[in-house]
C-alpha cells in the first residue's frame, strides 16, 4: 500500500451529498466523470487527514500533480485521469485547480471574509462542474450558472460541517468577519449546540448562499444534454432544500442532511416540472 492510499477514508461517489455520476448520466460520459471524482477524491482525502503531517500532504499532493501533467507515474489516480483527459481531448486545468483547493486546505485554516471564501470555492468547486461540462461538449457560457451552484454547494457543505472540521483539523471556513459581528470566535464551533449569535451566523451566510442558488437557477435550462440537465435541475432542487434548512436549523446538533428517501422524493417531486420545462424549450 502507498503512503496515499493509506490516508484513504474509504468513502466513494455513492456517499456523496450530491449525485455523482448517477445513472442520470449517459453510460458513455461516466468513465471519465469518475475517473475526476476518484482523482479529486484520493486528494480530498489526503489533504483531510488528521493525522498525517502537513509536509506529508503537500508531498503527496505534488506527486499527483507530477503524474498529471505526465512527469510521473507515481500517482495511479492521476495517471488514470491523465489518460482519459487525453483520449477525451480534455484540459488538465481543472483537475490542476482542484489540487490548488487542497493545498489550501493543507496550509489555509481559515477565511477572512465572504469573497476569500468565494476566491477558494474558484478552486475546490467551479472546476468539477465545468469538467462534467466539458465531458458533455457543453458551451462554457453556461460556466457563470455552473460556478455559482458548485460555490452554493460547496458552502452547504461547509455550514453543515463547520463543527466537524474545526474539531478535527483546526480548518474554519465560517468567514471570520461574520463570527467577529456577533462577537464570536470560532471556540463558538465547539459548543455542543449553536448560540443563539452562532445561529445568526450561519443562517446568515445560509440567506448569502440563496443568492448562488438564484444565480445558478437558471442553469439546467442553458444545458443541452437532457439526462445532464435533470441531474443539474435535481442537485439544484436538493441545494434549495438543503440551504432552506440551514437558515432554520443549527448544524451542531441537528441533522440537516438528506436521506436517500429524501432524495427520492425530491426527484419525484421536481420531475414533471423538469419534463415540462424540457418540452418547452423545444417549442
Amino acid at each position: 500500500m502507498s503512503d496515499a492510499a493509506a490516508l484513504q477514508s474509504g468513502k466513494d461517489h455513492h456517499d456523496e451529498n450530491f449525485p455523482v455520476a448517477s445513472f442520470l448520466i449517459a453510460p458513455r460520459h461516466r468513465p471519465p466523470v469518475l475517473a475526476f471524482y476518484r482523482f479529486a477524491r484520493f486528494a480530498d482525502d489526503i489533504a483531510d487527514n488528521a493525522a498525517a503531517p502537513a509536509e506529508e500532504k503537500l508531498r503527496l499532493l505534488e506527486e499527483m500533480r507530477a503524474s498529471l501533467v505526465g512527469d510521473s507515474t507515481a500517482s495511479p489516480e492521476a495517471v488514470a485521469l491523465r489518460a482519459v483527459q487525453i483520449e477525451h481531448g480534455l484540459p488538465d486545468q481543472h483537475a490542476l485547480d482542484l489540487l490548488e483547493a487542497f493545498r489550501r486546505d493543507v496550509t489555509k485554516l481559515r477565511y477572512r471574509d465572504w469573497d476569500e471564501l468565494i476566491d477558494y470555492c474558484r478552486y475546490s468547486a467551479m472546476p468539477v462542474g465545468r469538467f462534467v461540462l466539458d465531458v458533455h461538449g457543453e458551451s462554457r457560457d453556461t460556466w457563470p450558472a455552473n460556478d455559482a451552484l458548485c460555490a452554493a454547494l460547496q458552502i452547504i457543505n461547509h455550514l453543515q460541517d463547520c463543527a466537524k472540521d474545526y474539531r478535527d483539523l483546526d480548518r474554519v471556513y465560517v468567514p471570520e468577519d461574520a463570527l467577529a459581528a456577533e462577537n464570536l470566535s470560532v471556540t463558538a464551533l465547539s459548543d455542543k449546540a449553536a448560540s443563539t449569535p452562532l445561529k445568526r451566523v450561519l443562517a446568515g451566510l445560509a440567506a448569502r448562499n440563496a443568492g448562488l442558488l438564484a444565480q445558478s437557477h437558471p442553469f439546467a435550462g442553458q444545458i443541452q444534454d437532457s439526462r445532464l440537465a435533470l441531474e443539474v435541475d435535481l442537485i439544484q432542487t436538493l441545494a434549495e432544500d438543503l440551504n432552506a434548512m440551514l437558515k432554520n436549523r443549527d448544524p451542531l446538533s441537528e441533522n440537516v442532511h438528506h436521506s436517500k428517501m429524501d432524495v427520492a422524493a425530491l426527484f419525484m417531486k421536481r420531475l414533471p416540472g423538469f419534463a415540462l420545462s424540457r418540452m418547452m424549450r423545444r417549442k
